[in-house]
């Protein structure tokens, strides 16, 4: 049996909204969930909306997990022609997240911009090109899904310490863990005066 109904339902799929922040290229966008008595439909990404910020396309998808509480990873970038923009969602958990200007000749080099992303808070960071980023488990199990405009490339990729006191980042909780290859990161030398784009 074919049911039929008169009525038109008309669905609206959720937006986004795009914030400022302290640092006119790192945008902090906010997704729209639709919620019914089901549960939700939250969209993570939608390149029609995205274009209001970038032209740039979507390459590869990652997704991360991390276990403990007070980890730190970062901050990580890659170098011309493999500069990329970093689009990045928590998925589960909570953490600090961090964007570090490190373009050369940029009003805000060696600036950063923190925010406080969740599962919870549906914030999403844009991380522009030319910009290093680290980020602060605030929880156990925090998965982080990545979307990047360029395709890794191992003799592109480079990181700065997240420990340099040059940037003296507020880690709001105590380090519990940091990777070897993080670790190994150098410290930003006098002479440093920014990456090309």
């Amino acid at each position: 049996m074919i049911l039929k109904t008169t009525s038109k339902i008309k669905i609206i799929m959720n937006k986004f909204k795009f914030i400022k922040t302290s640092i006119p290229d790192v945008k902090v966008c906010i997704s729209q969930p639709i919620k019914d008595e089901r549960g939700y439909l939250d969209r993570v990404y939608c390149q029609h909306e995205f274009r209001k910020i970038t032209r740039s396309s979507i390459k590869q998808i990652n997704r991360t997990f991390t276990k403990k509480v007070g980890t730190i990873r970062g901050f990580h970038y890659q170098k011309k022609p493999y500069s990329e923009i970093k689009i990045i969602k928590c998925v589960k958990g909570k953490i600090f997240d961090v964007a570090l200007d490190i373009r050369k000749n940029s009003s805000t080099f060696l600036k950063y911009h923190a925010e406080i992303i969740s599962a919870e808070n549906n914030k999403i960071i844009l991380i522009p090109e030319g910009f290093a980023h680290g980020f602060q488990t605030l929880t156990d199990n925090c998965e982080l899904i990545y979307f990047h405009t360029q395709f890794y490339n191992k003799k592109s990729e480079s990181g700065i310490n997240l420990l340099d006191s040059k940037i003296n980042i507020k880690w709001p909780k105590k380090i519990s863990f940091i990777s070897q290859r993080d670790k190994n990161f150098s410290l930003i030398k006098a002479n440093f005066d920014g990456i090309n784009l």
